[in-house]
């Protein structure tokens, strides 16, 4: 069996662009991936463009040889870019080992290691939680929910079967306040805790908004309220920054949504500076890489919390190591999987009562309408563009 063609497929889903990766076999065989960057699509179909010259023809059954062909091969070696290409690929070539051995991918990977998948979301993403749907560009520029709205919002996670609850500190108008959005997202949190108890476990995604010394203070606040984690206070351009935050703080860190490659997580995991890693399976370099992180944290009791804030695809592959890794943690899911463009993703799992099933099918358990998603190019977008009160930027 040999790749026959390996084809991009950029589509507009609500909120987001999904960046679907096919890739063809001599045998029929297609295997579905995704790549991450979604709003750089047409700088992964160039990479892809580059790369296909010479996988066309390569054995799709040697996945690590594919991988580090990939990663390397280009002299300097990946990085977001071609690591969200790498992904795609690689999640592919994982599909289609898994149909041509008949198998769900899981088994691949050593096999089942739990009966399903602990979820967690965000409030503003689940539709069938959250009465509105989600915004286009995502809720970070929504106005901060009152208080009376987080403790119905976290009612009604409670009577659906979810175990976690999620907030961030967002900004008001483009304009990000650190210590008026932490303030917040504390009664917040407080308000929570008051309606339901210890019923959810609380969770803050700070998404690499504050300085050291603004996190460390939050992280500080947070203590009594029992907080679960805290996931990515500071830029990840500086891993070994969680030194400081780690030494003066008692709350569970987590970092690595940005992260590409397991090198980045390295400082992060031998130095026990988190408590979870939040790789990205389609920005990190695929579920080969994915794999191999899980194994380096396990060796330090560190869990794996995995970052996937895109379509069924990316599910479909965080689902599946985390199936077979003893060590993952609960799952981010921002869409249900047969509940985003159902005309064009068919999947063999559900979620269901805040968690994910365990898939049957062969393969990943996704199909993929190339035909329908014509009806959903993908359009240009950009994230919110964030600023301080004196103008200068900051990360949304």
């Amino acid at each position: 069996m040999k790749i026959r063609d390996i084809q991009v497929h950029p589509i507009q889903a609500p909120g987001r662009t999904l960046v679907v990766v096919l890739v063809q076999t001599d045998a029929g065989l297609t295997g579905v991936g995704e790549a991450g960057l979604q709003r750089r699509w047409k700088g992964i179909q160039g990479v892809v463009e580059h790369l296909k010259r010479w996988l066309i023809g390569e054995d799709p059954m040697r996945i690590e040889h594919l991988w580090q062909r990939k990663w390397r091969g280009g002299f300097y070696p990946g990085d977001r870019l071609i690591g969200s290409v790498v992904s795609g690929i690689d999640i592919a070539l994982w599909d289609i080992k898994g149909q041509a051995l008949g198998v769900p991918v899981f088994e691949l990977l050593g096999g089942r290691c739990r009966d399903h998948v602990e979820c967690f979301s965000q409030p503003g993403y689940l539709t069938s939680v959250v009465e509105h749907p989600p915004p286009k560009a995502g809720p970070g520029d929504r106005p901060p929910a009152d208080l009376s709205e987080v403790r119905d919002i976290a009612q009604r996670y409670v009577a659906d079967g979810w175990k976690y609850f999620r907030l961030s500190p967002n900004a008001g108008n483009g304009v990000f306040n650190p210590a008026e959005a932490m303030r917040h997202t504390l009664r917040q949190l407080q308000a929570v805790r008051d309606a339901v108890g210890d019923k959810l476990e609380l969770m803050v995604d700070l998404h690499t908004r504050l300085s050291p010394p603004e996190a460390i203070w939050f992280c500080r606040e947070c203590e009594p309220l029992r907080v679960f984690v805290i996931e990515d206070p500071i830029r990840s351009e500086h891993p070994a920054g969680y030194r400081h935050i780690r030494a003066h703080t008692h709350v569970p860190l987590a970092a690595g949504e940005q992260w590409a490659g397991k090198w980045e997580f390295r400082i992060a995991i031998e130095e026990e500076l988190v408590d979870y890693v939040r790789p990205d399976l389609c920005i990190v370099g695929g579920i080969n890489e994915g794999r191999k992180i899980a194994a380096m944290a396990e060796t330090h009791f560190v869990k794996l919390l995995l970052h996937n804030p895109l379509g069924p695809v990316c599910t479909a592959a965080s689902l599946h190591l985390a199936l077979a890794c003893d060590n993952a943690g609960p799952q981010e899911v921002l869409a249900p999987p047969n509940e985003m463009l159902p005309d064009v993703f068919e999947c063999a799992f559900e979620l269901k009562h805040g968690h994910l099933t365990v898939p049957q099918a062969a393969g990943l358990g996704v199909k993929f309408n190339a035909e329908a998603a014509r009806g959903h190019p993908a359009e240009m977008t950009e994230p919110p563009h964030w600023r301080r009160e004196d103008g200068a930027f900051t990360n949304y």
